[in-house]
C-alpha cells in the first residue's frame, strides 16, 4: 500500500465517531484477545442497517458487542439484533455493553452455539441483514445458510474480506486467504445477488439479495 493510500485508509478509519460504550467494548475485546471490527467497518455496517431500514438483523460472531452496537445504532427503535457466538464469556461482555448503551433486553437476542448448527434453524427470508464476523473459512461455510435467511432486498455483510491484505496477492495460497478470495468470486458470479467489496477495515464484502 502506498503512503498516500495508507494515509487515506487511516483518515477513513478515523472519520466515524465511536461513542464511549463502543470504545470500551472494543478495549475489552482487545484485552480478551479478539479483533473487533474497525470503526470504519462498524460505521459501514450501521449505514447498511439504516439504508435497508433493518428491523431484524442476525450477526454471527458476537465478540464483546462492538459490531452489535454499531448495528443497533443503524436499526430502528423496534429493531431486534440476534447475535450468535460459541463463547459465553464474550457474550456476557456483549450483554454488559448493550446494557451500558441503554438498549433494553428486548432489542437483543443472544444465542450461544455453533453458527453451523444454529443458522439452519433460523427462519428463511425473514431477515433484513445478516453479518458474518468470523474467520474466512467459517464465513465460506456459512454464506449459503445466511443468504437463505435474507428477504429480497436484504444485505449479507462479511467482515475480514481482504484478510490482512492477503486476498489481493495471488501468491498467497493459505486456506484462509483462498476461502476469502473464493467467496468473493462466488458472490460476484451469482445472478441472485449484487456484490461489492468495500475497502474499510480488513475489507467488507457486501451482497444484496435480488428477486
Amino acid at each position: 500500500m502506498s503512503a498516500d493510500k495508507t494515509l487515506s485508509w487511516s483518515y477513513t478509519e478515523e472519520f466515524p465517531h465511536e461513542d464511549e460504550q463502543t470504545a470500551e467494548a472494543r478495549l475489552r475485546g482487545i484485552e480478551l484477545g479478539i479483533a473487533p471490527v474497525s470503526p470504519g467497518t462498524g460505521a459501514a455496517l450501521r449505514m447498511l442497517a439504516a439504508a435497508v431500514a433493518a428491523k431484524s438483523v442476525a450477526e454471527i460472531g458476537t465478540g464483546t458487542g462492538v459490531s452489535g452496537l454499531w448495528l443497533l445504532g443503524g436499526m430502528g427503535p423496534d429493531g431486534v439484533l440476534t447475535t450468535i457466538d460459541v463463547e459465553p464469556e464474550l457474550q456476557r461482555e456483549a450483554r454488559r455493553a448493550f446494557d451500558a448503551a441503554g438498549y433494553p433486553g428486548a432489542r437483543t437476542r443472544i444465542i450461544q452455539g455453533r453458527a453451523s448448527d444454529v443458522l439452519p434453524r433460523m427462519a428463511a427470508r425473514s431477515y433484513d441483514m445478516v453479518v458474518l464476523d468470523v474467520e474466512p473459512e467459517e464465513t465460506a461455510e456459512l454464506a449459503a445458510p445466511a443468504l437463505r435467511m435474507l428477504r429480497v432486498g436484504g444485505v449479507l455483510a462479511s467482515t475480514r474480506a481482504l484478510w490482512n491484505d492477503h486476498v489481493a496477492d495471488p501468491a498467497r495460497r493459505d486456506a484462509a486467504t483462498v476461502a476469502a478470495r473464493e467467496l468473493g468470486k462466488s458472490l460476484r458470479g451469482r445472478d441472485d445477488v449484487l456484490a461489492s467489496l468495500l475497502p474499510v477495515g480488513d475489507g467488507l464484502l457486501v451482497a444484496v439479495r435480488r428477486a
